[in-house]
């Protein structure tokens, strides 16, 4: 078999709970940890090669970009953290800066395989990934509205009862506040979710604002969010590694889906060891056409006011 290694830039709390989920539900033969605070990734991969006797042997070390030419992947989620009150727009002028800093020495390394992103705002960076680095559209993934579906389905869960496993509904657009859910076309449980009673328009509207301000909670409480988008960076990896095509809404690239050109936006794709193989474009109510307009509309603003 081949030797499988990811290549991590980023060790604070989203890095770090990453590589401690990647090691337990992927098997790799090497993970290189990356940060500008060295003595970090140093205690980080002493601490988690103790997981090999539970999950498997792999090597785990501190590294720098050099180490980045035969990884398979490279992970990003290095960047300044949201702050309470903090949109993740604000962060663009500073965490472009960092991105440069990143993609130029990864691509001068050597590094042929797939950038996945997961550093806010991600759609943003995601799409400066691609232009930065050069790479084909399908080799740079964005983590895009991955954790806001999940929160979706967990709220949904809660109001229905229904087993997350059985509930298929999306958040589309910008991870972030001109994000929507498709609810329109979302199932729960084989049937349709406007034909759940307790799903009024009031609920959902009420439903809508709890999941996007579920992460301005979850700071204001702890500081971070960190378990969620970890796993979803986990899963995108071993899509890769396992060639498993598997279906995850993320910052894709938009090449005319939706009517939507030049941008990684949230929207349902399928990623395998070729990275996005295929961007699902789901059907909209009229309703929601106008919002993924609009979402992309704002994205492209930011994105053209960067002076690369």
């Amino acid at each position: 078999m081949s030797r499988r290694k990811v290549f991590l830039v980023g060790d604070g709390r989203v890095g770090s709970t990453f590589a401690n989920d990647l090691l337990q539900n992927v098997r790799i033969d090497e993970l290189v940890i990356c940060d500008v605070v060295k003595k970090v990734t140093e205690g980080d991969a002493l601490d988690l090669e103790d997981l090999a006797p539970f999950v498997g042997q792999c090597t785990v070390k501190s590294g720098d970009y050099s180490d980045a030419k035969d990884a398979d992947i490279a992970v990003i989620t290095a960047g300044a953290a949201r702050k309470p009150g903090m949109t993740r727009l604000d962060l663009v002028k500073t965490n472009v800066k960092i991105l440069e800093s990143i993609i130029k020495p990864i691509v001068e390394s050597g590094f042929n395989g797939i950038f996945v992103v997961s550093a806010n705002p991600v759609d943003i960076l995601t799409t400066l990934t691609q232009k930065l680095s050069g790479f084909p559209k399908n080799k740079v993934i964005g983590t895009g509205t991955s954790l806001d579906t999940a929160r979706l389905r967990v709220a949904l869960s809660h109001k229905t009862g229904v087993n997350v496993d059985h509930i298929d509904a999306y958040v589309l657009g910008e991870h972030g506040d001109t994000s929507f859910e498709n609810f329109d076309e979302a199932i729960i449980d084989h049937k349709p979710l406007r034909s759940y009673k307790e799903l009024d328009e009031e609920t959902l509207v009420e439903l809508e604002t709890d999941v996007r301000k579920k992460g301005g909670k979850i700071i204001a409480n702890k500081g971070a969010t960190f378990y969620g988008v970890a796993m979803c960076l986990t899963q995108i990896c071993k899509a890769i590694l396992e060639n498993k095509a598997l279906v995850m809404p993320l910052s894709a690239p938009m090449t005319g889906e939706y009517g939507i050109h030049d941008l990684y936006l949230g929207s349902p794709a399928v990623v395998t060891a070729n990275g996005i193989s295929d961007v699902i474009e789901l059907h909209l109510s009229e309703d929601e056409k106008k919002k993924m307009a609009y979402s992309a509309a704002k994205m492209k603003e930011v994105v053209d006011g960067i002076d690369l």
